[in-house]
């Protein structure tokens, strides 16, 4: 600090005082902007999830906001107590990162700042995340078994899929995959064979001893024969019918 005088120092060591003060008096007037009350608190509902998310898309964007302005103060406050720190040791004013003298135009701009122009730190992306992702991820949150090389049973994903088949609020429009023109296909993963790995096996069917072999015309049977897999004793006995599905 020889490089500051006495009035420069004591204008500096002020100031951090001031600001360590108002920060303090900032969090416990608000709460540390409402961190301290739960999102249920803050709106006139029962739960804070409701059917549709839009309709607390305001309470979620001011929560995120808070959460943002909250993290930037304690942020502020640590540098304010860690450079106030310093001054005690007889070290404000130099810079952590080379060692030299931290210009007083830079302290009067920031007095909290360890570092000069030169060595100024970027600032950091927060990594707070908020609470319910921890349940959320993977997709479908704990409930995902796809994840898992040893797991191949029903889970969240497959009950999701079997409820949205008989329809959502969603159209073809709002789709993730480009190419979706029909409601048909909108349900996740809406190619995914269900209750069956080849086609085959969803439209051949036996008796308990193996036989009486029949064929079920469902629609992987008519798009098995469309890609040509099919062996020819398996084709409709109408081809007039089959030309008319693929037309």
């Amino acid at each position: 600090m020889k490089h500051l005088t006495t009035v420069q120092r004591k204008k500096l060591h002020d100031r951090l005082l001031q600001e360590k003060a108002d920060l303090e008096k900032q969090f416990a007037g608000n709460s540390n902007f409402g961190m301290a009350l739960s999102l249920r608190d803050s709106i006139s509902e029962l739960s804070a999830y409701d059917n549709h998310p839009g309709d607390i898309g305001t309470e979620v964007f001011e929560r995120g906001k808070d959460l943002a302005l909250n993290e930037h103060a304690e942020r502020h406050l640590m540098d304010v107590e860690a450079a106030l720190a310093l001054f005690d040791k007889g070290e404000y004013g130099t810079c952590a990162e080379c060692g030299r003298a931290i210009p007083y135009r830079r302290l009067d701009a920031v007095p909290s700042t360890a570092y000069c122009i030169e060595h100024a730190q970027d600032k950091s992306i927060s990594q707070r995340r908020p609470i319910e992702e921890k349940i959320m991820a993977p997709p479908f949150g704990r409930t995902s078994l796809d994840e898992l090389d040893e797991q191949n049973q029903f889970d969240g994903e497959d009950a999701w899929q079997i409820v949205s088949s008989w329809g959502n609020s969603n159209s073809p429009a709002m789709s993730e995959q480009r190419d979706v023109t029909d409601y048909n296909d909108m349900e996740v993963e809406s190619d995914e064979n269900d209750g069956y790995v080849e086609d085959l096996e969803s439209f051949l069917a036996t008796d308990l001893y193996g036989g009486q072999v029949s064929v079920i015309r469902n629609k992987a049977y008519y798009d098995y024969l469309q890609r040509k897999d099919g062996d020819p004793l398996l084709e409709p006995d109408d081809l007039e019918e089959s030309e008319d599905r693929f037309s």
